[in-house]
C-alpha cells in the first residue's frame, strides 16, 4: 500500500470515528436533558426523544461519506500523493466539522428539553434553531461529493 492510499484511509477513518463520536456525545447529552426533564413533565417523552434525535446525523454524514469514498477508492488502482492528501482533508474536515456541530447542536437541543420539561412551548423553535448547526455538516458532507467528483 503507497502513502497516498494510507492518507485517505486515514482521513477517512478520521471522517467516521469523528463524527461518530460527535454524535454519541450529542446524544447522550440531549438523553441527559430528558431524563432531567421528565422529573418534571413525564408527558414530553416523545417530543424531547426527537430533539434527542438531531445531533445524530452527523455520525450518518460521517458513514455515508466514509462509504462513498470507499467505493471510490476501492476501484481505484493508482493514486496520487494530491488526490491522497485531498481525501485526507476532506475526511478531516467532515469529522471535526461533525464533532463540533453535533455537540453544540446537542447543547442547544438540550435547553430546549430542559424548558419543554419546564412546561414552555418551545418544541418547534428548538426544532428550526437544532437545525443551523447541522448546516454546517451538511456543508462539510457536500464537499465530500466534491472531492470525489473533482479529484478522484
Amino acid at each position: 500500500m503507497t502513502l497516498p492510499f494510507i492518507l485517505a484511509y486515514v482521513g477517512m477513518a478520521a471522517m467516521l470515528a469523528l463524527s461518530c463520536i460527535g454524535s454519541a456525545i450529542g446524544v447522550t447529552m440531549g438523553g441527559n436533558a430528558t431524563i432531567g426533564a421528565l422529573k418534571k413533565n413525564p408527558d414530553m417523552f416523545g417530543s424531547s426523544m426527537i430533539l434527542c434525535a438531531l445531533p445524530s446525523t452527523q455520525g450518518l454524514y460521517g458513514f455515508a461519506g466514509f462509504f462513498l469514498l470507499l467505493n471510490t477508492l476501492g476501484t481505484a488502482t493508482v493514486l496520487t500523493l494530491g488526490q491522497g492528501l485531498a481525501v485526507c482533508a476532506a475526511g478531516l474536515a467532515l469529522g471535526f466539522v461533525g464533532l463540533f456541530s453535533a455537540i453544540q447542536q446537542a447543547s442547544l437541543v438540550a435547553n430546549g428539553i430542559v424548558e419543554i420539561g419546564n412546561g414552555n412551548d418551545v418544541f418547534g423553535k428548538t426544532m428550526i434553531l437544532g437545525v443551523f448547526p447541522e448546516l454546517y455538516a451538511i456543508l462539510s458532507f457536500a464537499s465530500t461529493f466534491l472531492v470525489i467528483s473533482i479529484v478522484l
